[in-house]
């Protein structure tokens, strides 16, 4: 189905090729799952596969890639369309409609389709994703998770022979990722559909994989069975390094397989998560939001104190960026009332707002406007009074090696994040709130974020993240707060909270049950000679 025949491909600009003589052959009915640090060339991959690169991308090419036995080089990117359909890390940026029930059939409408095909085609993929409520919403009142699944339904109503998805389930609670991840292995299974996948969150794709390609960031690949490539992948899922730790051989890849052999560990003291919260930063009580008739947030109370991350989850659509764009005081806010050491965010100036509570949104790139990194880095350092290279600093803990000549716009959706959040660090005020930080970042990058959020709590600043991913909040959170239809329907310790829920558990959670959630509590309570 797909060929690609010794190809390298270099950007514009660029001395070193990001792709080097790779070689590939992906067969019909098969689903891979592309892995890599950010910015090791796994979207570059991808977009030789439509043509994407270099028809759209620019830069050199050399080699073949063929689909269907139809080459990427003799036509442009809108004659694969029907083989091959692609969904990127941005879905707002290739929404082309206004609706959701207008962006399913706009494909099929490009493809000349009969109007009954079309409508029942908007029907079963609907049905699908669970989005069926959604048919007639504004793409852009959608809450990041439901743009996701509408621009992977987008593409579905087309029936393409090949499927790539960059980061499909990087925006989705994980409820609705496992609902995306079965549909797409139905397709595989019932279709015969060609999935490639690139995914960052490598535990939940793992066990739906036939195949797996790392991309370490040199130019070539590593390709074989998910159990080949992890064995000796520096990146990898917390359930191989629990097995690494524990010695199982074969490395476990399901929840299951690891569940058969955990009777085998011999396990000391449970971990005691303690937090050394003090005063409190934010008091905010009865918080209000509407959009029209839609209440998305119903008087939250919510407080924080200094030292503290609170982990606020919820599938999507449940109000969790709503409360922090109220709480922030750029939001709308129709009813309750929100204190930061004695002020009203939403009543002082954006600058002033800023330096009591900093914001990094989804869509993180909206905030980068120069054009280059250093320059957004040495704007930053000036903004915030820091000393110079302090912020590019914090970008090389959290993204190393990225050119600070390049365009942000030119970067991986997690390096253009990465950069934000190190923007947004640099001023450093007492709160910081974070929606979505993790997406796009690999394991590397996550870890160099948490230990910078541990880095602020210890200067005793506050910090809430909004987030889908499990592993990070174990990681980081004294106290987790889960939303449902803009309430507030748990808050507590944060190994009560993911302990005892089987949608929001660890993988480790789910192998060991409550209190262990993560492999370092794992590690820690194993008996000295055996780590």
């Amino acid at each position: 189905m797909i060929e690609l025949d010794h190809v390298s491909f270099t950007y514009h600009g660029r001395s070193e090729p990001v792709l080097a003589d790779v070689t590939l052959s992906i067969g019909e009915g098969e689903l891979v799952l592309f892995a890599g640090q950010t910015g090791a060339g796994k979207s570059t991959l991808l977009g030789t596969i439509n043509g994407l690169v270099p028809h759209f991308t620019g830069g050199h090419l050399e080699g073949t890639v063929s689909v269907d036995g139809v080459t990427t080089r003799s036509r442009p990117p809108r004659e694969f369309a029907h083989l091959v359909g692609v969904v990127g890390q941005d879905p707002l940026a290739g929404f082309v409609t206004d609706t959701v029930e207008d962006e399913l059939a706009y494909g099929m409408e490009q493809l000349g389709l009969s109007p009954q095909v079309m409508r029942r085609r908007v029907e079963e993929t609907l049905d699908l994703l669970g989005i069926a409520e959604l048919r007639r919403r504004a793409l852009r009142t959608l809450s990041g998770g439901q743009q996701q699944r509408v621009a992977i339904g987008s593409v579905l109503t087309t029936h393409p022979k090949v499927l790539v998805l960059d980061e499909p389930t990087s925006a989705l609670d994980p409820t609705a990722a496992e609902e995306v991840l079965a549909t797409l292995a139905r397709l595989v299974e019932d279709l015969g559909t060609t999935v490639l996948m690139a995914e960052h969150r490598m535990e939940r794709v793992i066990p739906f994989a036939d195949r797996m390609i790392y991309v370490p960031g040199t130019g070539g690949v590593v390709d074989g069975t998910p159990p080949e490539v992890l064995k000796d992948m520096p990146i990898a899922p917390p359930i191989v390094h629990l097995g690494r730790l524990a010695s199982w051989d074969p490395l476990p890849m399901s929840v299951r397989d690891a569940r058969r052999r955990a009777s085998s560990l011999t396990l000391g003291t449970p971990p005691v998560r303690t937090t050394t919260a003090g005063e409190e930063l934010l008091a905010a009580s009865g918080v209000v939001v509407r959009y029209g008739p839609k209440v998305a947030v119903r008087e939250v109370d919510l407080s924080l104190r200094s030292g503290e991350v609170l982990a606020m989850m919820g599938r999507n659509g449940s109000g969790k960026s709503s409360l922090l764009w109220a709480v922030q005081g750029s939001g709308p806010r129709q009813g309750g009332k929100v204190t930061v050491e004695g002020k009203d965010p939403k009543t002082l100036s954006s600058a002033a707002a800023r330096a009591l509570v900093g914001m990094v949104p989804q869509t993180a790139s909206d905030l980068l406007y120069l054009q280059t990194v250093a320059a957004e880095c040495e704007a930053a350092d000036a903004e915030s009074g820091t000393e110079a290279g302090y912020c590019r600093g914090l970008l090389d803990r959290l993204a190393p090696g990225i050119d600070p000549a390049s365009h942000p716009r030119d970067l991986s959706e997690g390096q253009r994040l990465a950069l934000v959040l190190a923007v947004q660090l640099s001023a450093a005020p007492r709160i910081m709130l974070l929606d979505e930080p993790t997406r796009g970042l690999d394991y590397t990058a996550k870890a160099a974020l948490a230990q910078m959020i541990a880095s602020l709590t210890a200067e005793g600043k506050a910090v809430v993240v909004a987030t889908h991913d499990v592993e990070f909040v174990a990681t980081i959170a004294h106290r987790v707060l889960v939303m449902a239809e803009g309430e507030v329907v748990s808050d507590g310790p944060t190994g009560e909270v993911l302990g005892g829920s089987p949608a929001f558990a660890t993988q480790v959670a789910k192998i060991l049950g409550e209190p262990w959630l993560t492999v370092d509590d794992v590690g820690a309570a194993l008996p000295q000679e055996v780590r």
